[in-house]
Parts: structure tokens; sequence; C-alpha cells
């Protein structure tokens, strides 16, 4: 779609906003930001993220005026696809893109594209770091933090980019089409925004569906809806698994990480020599590499760049030693499955802090996979209750409340002992407490690394 001189409704002014106008304008298009907040100064927001004069600044109510001039509309991820705004768009034959659809007709070059419920933050940094020692023109953006429009630009025939992207991100796309794409696991998360795991499963699936038998998609073996996607799947599909030896992918053994794609088994690394810890991030390894190497990329780049790669920030991320306690960060730990990784992966009588915003997520399941490892639960936010309860049914009864973040916090330094571990990972977003999972977890290790020796 040549957008030369055409309007193009922008929906959403948050950074993937922002980058859309700004990839628009450079391109000859003539973008139109609208919030429906409106109490945000168009002005202020203007200047603040270095918009043209020519991008002009909606709040409130789109203009029944503007609907007849519109060719395209691109809509944040936070915009639901099925909201009453994108219906009225649709319904007066407005094309609607999301942000990672509009960045994929301007970028050029190569690209792997990672989704899944949980890891594919630490799997797309991973692949990332691979990418930047394999070309000198590597580029990592979407969910990740940095939006794709803001990088395509930049992008050239000779470009790799690691992507990550998320169900919300995957609603909007039409033709996007990676040559290599991962989905590492579906597990149930914002049903508040997709109704059903039906609905969930096709949305995270939709990766795959501009993808033919040139191309590659990495699956987990071992996850119920995976597995039986596989058969479906329009790519060629590359597996991995913890659990099982396989014949086509990449495979746990033990300690060892090992491949066999139907010329007999290879011997690739021992989990020990990296810095990665637990089973879920033994998962998010192989699928790294696998990814990695359908790309195209060599072995031996591969592995030594896994083997010098730390946790991403905010996701079993180590903090500090405080009066021989060990402190973790898994604020990224936003639904149970991700906060069961998170738990299996202390070695330690663990003080755990819990509870946030409620995505109507179901908490059982989280619970049992305590084993007995958690000598505390602190329960915070609007879940706190829930949580509790839930624990109560599971027979765990050293739960406690805490009205604040900061009491929370208080509560875990005042009951460790040396050889206890206090872990972050909350299996419920931040929203109402926090702007995010970053500001959380921030303040977690501000507080750690006050602790006085």
């Amino acid at each position: 779609m040549d957008l030369t001189g055409k309007k193009v409704l922008i929906v959403g002014c948050g950074k993937s906003g922002i980058g859309s106008a700004g990839l628009l304008e450079r391109f000859g298009a003539v973008p139109v930001l609208y919030d429906a907040n409106e109490s945000l100064d168009p002005e202020k927001l203007r200047k603040d993220n270095g918009l043209a004069e020519n991008v002009r600044v909606i709040t409130g109510a789109v203009p029944k005026s503007l609907w007849g001039e519109l060719s395209l509309a691109v809509v944040s991820p936070g915009v639901p696809a099925d909201s009453p705004l994108v219906s009225e768009l649709r319904g007066k034959g407005i094309p609607v893109w999301g942000e990672v659809e509009l960045a994929w007709h301007y970028g050029k070059g190569r690209l792997i594209a990672i989704t899944g419920t949980n890891g594919k933050t630490t799997t797309t940094a991973l692949v990332g770091e691979i990418l930047k020692k394999y070309s000198k023109f590597a580029f990592v953006v979407g969910n990740i933090g940095i939006p794709y429009t803001q990088e395509a630009p930049n992008m050239t025939e000779d470009s790799v980019t690691a992507a990550e992207i998320s169900s919300f991100q995957l609603e909007t796309t039409v033709d996007f089409h990676p040559s290599v794409s991962a989905i590492l696991n579906i597990t149930p998360d914002h049903l508040n925004r997709h109704h059903t795991m039906e609905n969930y499963a096709a949305v995270k699936e939709s990766i795959t569906k501009n993808q033919g038998k040139s191309d590659f998609c990495v699956l987990n073996y071992e996850d119920p809806y995976l597995s039986v996607f596989g058969d479906a799947c329009p790519a060629r599909v590359i597996w991995f698994s913890s659990k099982r030896r396989l014949t086509n992918g990449y495979y746990l053994e033990g300690e060892t990480i090992c491949r066999d794609l139907g010329e007999g088994p290879e011997t690739l690394m021992n989990v020990n020599d990296m810095n990665l810890i637990g089973v879920h991030n033994y998962e998010n390894v192989m699928a790294a590499i696998a990814v990695s190497a359908a790309f195209g990329v060599p072995m031996d780049i591969i592995l030594s760049t896994v083997k010098s790669f730390q946790a991403v920030e905010h996701r079993i991320e180590y903090v500090a030693t405080k009066k021989g306690v060990v402190y973790y960060n898994d604020s990224k730990g936003t639904n149970p499955d991700a906060a069961i990784q998170a738990i299996r992966a202390m070695r330690w009588p663990t003080l755990l802090i819990g509870g946030g915003y409620d995505k109507k997520s179901r908490y059982d399941e989280w619970i049992e996979a305590f084993d007995g490892k958690v000598k505390l639960l602190v329960l915070i936010g609007q879940t706190k209750n829930k949580i509790a309860a839930c624990a109560k049914v599971h027979g765990l009864y050293n739960v406690v409340t805490a009205d604040s973040f900061q009491e929370a916090l208080e509560i875990c330094e005042q009951n460790a002992v040396p050889g206890d571990a206090v872990l972050l990972s909350p299996a419920c977003a931040s929203w109402g407490m926090f702007e995010n999972y970053e500001e959380r977890g921030r303040k977690f290790k501000e507080f750690v690394r006050q602790i006085e020796e």
C-alpha cells in the first residue's frame, strides 16, 4: 500500500503510536495521532516526542469530518481488536493494521519473530545477542521495549532482526511474514482480552499464517496446544523438548542440550556452562539455538553467545545477597505459569511476594508448584485475598497480606534468615499499583540495595 500523501489514523499515543507516527511522516504519509484520553496535552505530546508540525494530534473523540479522509488506521497493541472504535473503522471499510504490521511493510532484511506466553523476552534478547555477533546490521525490536516502527527506517536488505511479538500485536497483523518464527508455549493469560483459550492459542499460532515450507517455525513439543498445531503449521517445524529425546529437534538430556535433525544425536553444551538457571530457561535457550541455527548462524557463534549471556532484567534476575539472604527479581512473572518457572528455579527456602492486578487467572497450579519450598507467601494488590483463599484450599497457611509494596518488602526482610531467598514473582500484572512491571522490579531492587549489612 502506497501511503504517500495519505492520511493515516494512529490509535494510541504510547511508544508504539509515536513510533508509527514518526515512520509514516518519514515516508511521506500524513499521520493523525489519536487518543481517547482528553486530558492529554497535544502540544506537550508533540514537543516531548519531537513530532513534526504536520503530525496532527486529536484527543477525546475522532471528528466525523475525518472519517472519509482516512486511508488506513494503525492501532497500538493496547487497543483490543474488537473494540468499538476498531469495529467502526472496519465497518467504514478502512483497513486496520497494528504497529508491527506497519513496521514489517517498511522494514527490510530478514526477520526472526518470537512469541509465547512466557520466555519470549529472554529468548528474543538471547537471539538478538547472537545476531549481533553474526551481523553488523542486527536489530532487536517489538514487545521487548523497542518499537519495531522506530528501527524499521534504519533497516536495509542486509539487516537481520529479532522481534518479540505479543498476542496483542498479532491480533492486527495481515501480511506479516517472518522467515523463522517460534512459539515457546501457550498457557492461560490475557483471557480478559482474548476471552477463551481457543482464541488466545489461535492468535499466538497466527504468527505463522503467512509462512510456507521455505520458512521455519520452532515449537515446544511438550506444550499440548503446540503439539497439535505442529501438524497444521504451514512452515517447516523444528521441535524442542525438556522431557524427551527427539529425532527432529533439540532436547535436554540430563544436564546436556542435544540435537538430532534426522542424522543422529549431537551434543551441543552443558547447561552448567551458562548463567541462566531453571528448566524453563533451558527451554528458552534451546529455542534460541534452534531459531538461530535455522536462520543460518554458525553453531560456534550461537554457543559462545549462550554461555556468556546474562539474565534479562526483571526475569529471575539476581539482585544481591544481604545478610546471607539471596534476592531475586522476577517482576516479569505476570501470570501464574511464568511464576511457576521462577519458584521452580529457586534452590533455597523462599519468601515469595505475589499478587497484583486481576487478569482473571487461576492460581491453583502456581500454589501446587511451591512443593514445600515457600516458607512465607506475602500477598499484595487486587488479588491478595483471592490468592490467600486459594492457598488455604491447598493447605498453605503461612500467608500474610500487606497493604503496600513497601510493607511486603519489609515483612520479607524481617522474616528472612541466612540461607533463605526472597523472590518477587507476583503471578499478576502490575497495573493499579505501578505503571508497569519494570517499575515494580526497579522498586524491589532499590529496596534490596538499601538493606544494610
